[in-house]
């Protein structure tokens, strides 16, 4: 007997889209077929829907330790099963930094009991962690992360000698954060020299310009490429980055490349309605630059979608430019977003699936996730492609309790989300307890 049994769904996988039924036993798909015949405790019509992977989103940061009045794991979590995600990897620059093998016990100690989603966490690379990064267990952590340009927190690595060394030593995929700090600074300056702290919003993708993005990300690969490391470049933002990476699948890839859904879909026209509510770093550039990343999504320069998930309160958000924080909380809109794109034809839902589930797996090489298989975990999202909901503020789930999508309507809802076979979110609310697992790796 199935203890869940989805009739009827049309299933999104490995590059097709197939009417299947999907049993589910012990938190694991255990059978997949035209037609299942067996018994289940419960059984869910999934007819004129799509059946997907749950999303894995591969950059997030949920604010604990130390910023827990910005986020937390289960506020957040919770957030993330109600758009879709069913496992995150979240980052280091947290209060006290993620830079040793305790401090990132200590963040699954807190996630343990807590997480909705499945949970990873990344390593942080400092100018001074070098030694704890060369005993990394590859076992205990999704990735080393460098900030090779400063954004939120202290964690810049600007040392030219343990850049090196860190792309040297890695053992397990390296994640950079690719901008060019004193070409930012000298631009702040310039900017503050003609405006004061009241510089316009809306100058943000010029300050932290695409010339300082492409400096970086070609330093990184550079040492991606002297030391055979397996590089994966964060939340590119210009047309000229994406001729720094090869087309097509992700597999055999050294190095990879993501992008990030509000880069996907914002412009600098947005800069006048929406201000600090879309700065982040890297910054929203223009539509030119958002069109390309597109594009490079259907080539297969892009080989990862992720969100950057970064929370701050209303407060900090309504400081001039200078006290106004980078980031904005997107998971629980991140797939939705997604598939109304899908919806108006830039993309196709097999490669929002890729880029979003599988590819994620690949990289980061998880253990029997991202792809609806028998014996995978049944991590399993089910949208309805033809429903619109319009975002608003009273149904978010973030501790902050904003969203840069309000107002907006989006066409694709998330109706059902199942982390581990548990049933998490119904289309409307919480429907279990925290079920979230820590990731595991198949690395040999």
């Amino acid at each position: 007997m199935f203890d869940l049994l989805i009739v009827n769904a049309r299933v999104v996988n490995e590059g097709a889209i197939t009417p299947l039924d999907v049993g589910i036993r012990d938190g694991r798909i255990e059978a997949l077929a035209p037609q299942l015949e067996r018994n289940a405790r419960e059984t869910v019509d999934a007819r004129g829907r799509h059946l997907l992977p749950g999303m894995i989103d591969d950059q997030v940061h949920f604010r604990e330790p130390g910023l827990t009045h910005k986020a937390d794991i289960a506020s957040e979590s919770a957030a993330a099963v109600a758009g879709g995600i069913t496992s995150y990897m979240e980052m280091p620059n947290v209060k006290p930094p993620t830079l040793d093998s305790d401090s990132l016990e200590a963040k699954y100690a807190l996630a343990r009991g807590r997480s909705h989603a499945n949970y990873a966490f990344y390593h942080g690379a400092s100018n001074d962690n070098l030694e704890a990064i060369k005993a990394l267990d590859p076992q205990t952590t999704c990735g080393i992360k460098i900030f090779m340009g400063a954004s939120t927190g202290n964690m810049l690595v600007d040392e030219a000698d343990t850049l090196d060394a860190i792309f040297a030593n890695a053992a397990i995929p390296v994640a950079t954060h690719c901008e060019d700090t004193p070409m930012i600074q000298r631009a702040e300056a310039r900017a503050r020299a003609r405006y004061g702290d009241d510089v316009p919003f809306a100058l943000h993708g010029e300050i932290r310009s695409r010339e300082a993005c492409y400096k970086s990300s070609s330093l990184a690969i550079e040492l991606a490429r002297k030391h055979h490391a397996r590089l994966h470049v964060l939340h590119l933002t210009t047309l000229e980055e994406m001729a720094l990476f090869e087309p097509g699948p992700i597999d055999g890839k050294l190095i990879t490349a993501e992008a990030c859904v509000h880069h996907l879909w914002f412009s600098d026209a947005d800069y006048e309605r929406l201000g600090s509510f879309i700065k982040c770093n890297p910054a929203i550039k223009t539509a030119a630059d958002r069109d390309a990343i597109r594009r490079a999504v259907n080539e297969g320069r892009i080989d990862v979608i992720a969100t950057d998930h970064a929370p701050h309160t209303l407060e900090e958000k309504q400081a001039p430019y200078f006290g106004a924080p980078s980031g904005m909380p997107l998971v629980q809109h991140a797939l939705p977003s997604l598939l109304t794109q899908v919806n108006a034809g830039h993309f196709e839902l097999t490669t929002i699936v890729e880029k979003a589930c599988h590819n994620p797996a690949k990289r980061f090489e998880l253990e029997r996730r991202g792809f609806i298989r028998e014996g995978y975990a049944a991590d399993l999202v089910l949208v309805d492609m033809e429903k619109s909901v319009e975002v608003q503020r009273s149904g978010l789930r973030y501790k902050c309790g904003w969203s840069p999508f309000e107002g907006t309507t989006l066409k694709g809802a998330v109706e059902l989300t199942l982390v581990n076979g548990v049933r998490v979110w119904d289309g409307t609310q919480l429907c279990a307890a925290p079920a979230g697992q820590r990731l595991t790796y198949d690395r040999r």
